[in-house]
C-alpha cells in the first residue's frame, strides 16, 4: 500500500475524530440539497433542477465568477425558510450534520430579517432555529459516551446578523423597512435596521433565556463601510453582547481598520485581504507606508487576540487572486501569531465540513502536530461559549484532554 496514502488515511481519520468547532457558518448556507429539492417541491417553489447532481452543476459550483455569483445561490434556499417548521427542521439537520463529523460546539449565523414574514415574526424564527438545535443537541447528549465523559457533549451558540446593506428584493420584512423609510437616506435606513435588529435580539435572548451568543454583520464591504452601523454595535457593547464582523472579506485592510475602530468586534469574519497591499486605496498612504500600515495593523491584532475566522474554500471559490489554497494568507496569519480558527462559512456552497478544512490547512501550510493543537485550541478558547466563563473553562479543558487522548493514540 501506499506509504503516503496511508499516513493520509491516518490522519484523516484522527482529524474525523477530536473534537472540533465551528464559529463562522451561515445557516442558509447550509442547508442539506436533498431537503432544498423536497421543501421546494413541497411549496411548488422553482428550482434550476430537482436532483442532486444537478443543483450541484448549477447551483452549488466547485469554482465561482465571483462573491455576487457565489450569493445568488441563497435565492433558491431562502423561500423555503419562510416557515416555523422548515426552519426548525433545517436547524435540526445541520445540527446533525456538524454532530457526525465530530463538531462538538458550533456558533452558527442567523440573519433574521431575511425570514420575517406575515407567517412569522423574529421570536418565532429564532424560537424556531434553537428549538432544531436544541433537539439534536438533547438527542447527542444522551448518548452513552457523551453522559458518561468519554467524549465531551455538543453544544451552540447563535450568532445574529444584520445586513450591511439591502435593496428591494431581499425579503418582504427589509422591502416593507426600505417603504416605510422611503423618504430617508440609504446609509440612514441601513444603521436604523441593524440598531432595531441588536435591540430585538437582546430582549428575545433575556425573554426566553436562548443562547443567542453574539452579533455580526454581512453583506457586501464595497460602499457599505462598517461605521453606518456603529450604533448597533455601540448597543451591543452597552448590553454587553459579544460581537464579530465580515471584514477583509471583498475590501482590503482599511476596512478591518475601520471595522476595529468604530465597531470594536471580538473576532474578525475571513480577514482574508488583510496582508493586501495593493488593496489599500487611501492615495496619502505612499507604497513604503503602505508595508508599515499593515505591520502595524496586524501587530494589533495579534497583541488583542482578535480571532480570525478564516474560511478556505469559501475565500477560494469567490476570490478571484486566490488561485490554489496555498495562496490564501493563512501562513501569514500564522507567522504573525494572529489567533485563528478554520471554518465553513457556507457547508453546501463549498461542499465542506470542518474535517475538510482542516485537512486542507495541514496538507497546504504544512503545520506541525503543535499548530494543529493550538488551532483548534484557539478555536473553542476564542468561542462565544453560552455558558459562563467558568463553564467554558470546564468544557475547553474536556475538549483539549479528549484531543490529547487521541493524539497519543496515534
Amino acid at each position: 500500500m501506499n506509504t503516503k496514502n496511508t499516513k493520509l488515511e491516518k490522519l484523516h481519520e484522527f482529524i474525523t475524530k477530536i473534537p472540533k468547532s465551528d464559529l463562522h457558518v451561515h445557516l442558509d448556507g447550509s442547508v442539506r440539497i436533498p431537503t432544498i429539492i423536497e421543501l421546494s417541491k413541497a411549496a411548488n417553489l422553482p428550482l434550476p433542477s430537482y436532483t442532486e447532481n444537478g443543483m450541484n452543476e448549477l447551483v452549488f459550483k466547485d469554482h465561482y465568477a465571483s462573491l455576487f455569483e457565489y450569493l445568488e445561490g441563497f435565492k433558491h434556499i431562502l423561500p423555503i425558510m419562510q416557515t416555523p417548521e422548515n426552519l426548525e427542521r433545517i436547524s435540526y439537520e445541520f445540527a446533525l450534520d456538524n454532530i457526525n463529523e465530530g463538531v462538538c460546539y458550533v456558533e452558527v449565523k442567523l440573519a433574521p430579517h431575511l425570514h420575517i414574514n406575515a407567517n412569522q415574526d423574529i421570536d418565532t424564527i429564532i424560537l424556531s432555529v434553537n428549538k432544531g438545535l436544541n433537539r439534536a443537541k438533547m438527542e447527542y447528549n444522551q448518548r452513552p459516551e457523551v453522559k458518561s465523559g468519554e467524549v465531551p457533549e455538543f453544544n451552540y451558540g447563535i450568532i445574529i446578523c444584520a445586513m450591511r446593506f439591502f435593496t428591494k428584493g431581499f425579503s418582504k420584512f427589509l422591502d416593507a423597512f426600505l417603504d416605510e423609510h422611503k423618504y430617508s437616506i440609504s446609509e440612514t435606513v441601513y444603521s436604523m435596521a441593524s440598531y432595531e435588529l441588536v435591540k430585538n435580539c437582546i430582549q428575545i435572548k433575556e425573554k426566553y433565556a436562548l443562547p443567542i451568543v453574539a452579533f455580526d454583520l454581512v453583506g457586501s464591504e464595497a460602499q457599505n463601510p462598517p461605521q453606518h452601523h456603529k450604533a448597533a454595535y455601540d448597543y451591543a457593547l452597552q448590553n454587553l453582547l459579544p460581537t464579530t464582523v465580515h471584514a477583509g472579506e471583498a475590501a482590503g485592510p482599511e476596512n478591518i481598520f475601520t471595522a476595529l475602530l468604530e465597531l470594536h468586534p471580538e473576532r474578525i469574519g475571513h480577514g482574508t485581504l488583510l496582508f493586501a497591499k495593493n488593496q489599500i486605496l487611501d492615495q496619502k498612504i505612499t507604497e513604503q507606508n503602505k508595508e508599515e500600515y499593515i505591520k502595524r495593523l496586524v501587530q494589533y491584532i495579534a497583541a488583542k487576540r482578535i480571532t480570525i475566522e478564516v474560511c478556505l474554500t469559501s475565500n477560494l471559490q469567490t476570490l478571484p487572486f486566490i488561485k490554489k489554497i496555498k495562496d490564501h494568507p493563512l501562513a501569514q496569519m500564522l507567522n504573525a501569531n494572529l489567533s485563528t480558527a478554520i471554518c465553513t462559512d457556507n457547508r453546501t456552497f463549498s461542499k465542506t465540513s470542518v474535517t475538510k478544512e482542516l485537512m486542507l490547512a495541514i496538507q497546504n501550510f504544512d503545520l506541525s502536530n503543535s499548530a494543529i493543537k493550538d488551532i483548534i485550541a484557539y478555536s473553542f478558547k476564542r468561542s462565544f461559549y453560552p455558558g459562563t466563563y467558568a463553564e467554558k473553562r470546564n468544557y475547553v479543558k474536556k475538549v483539549m484532554a479528549r484531543y490529547e487522548l487521541l493524539a497519543n493514540n496515534e
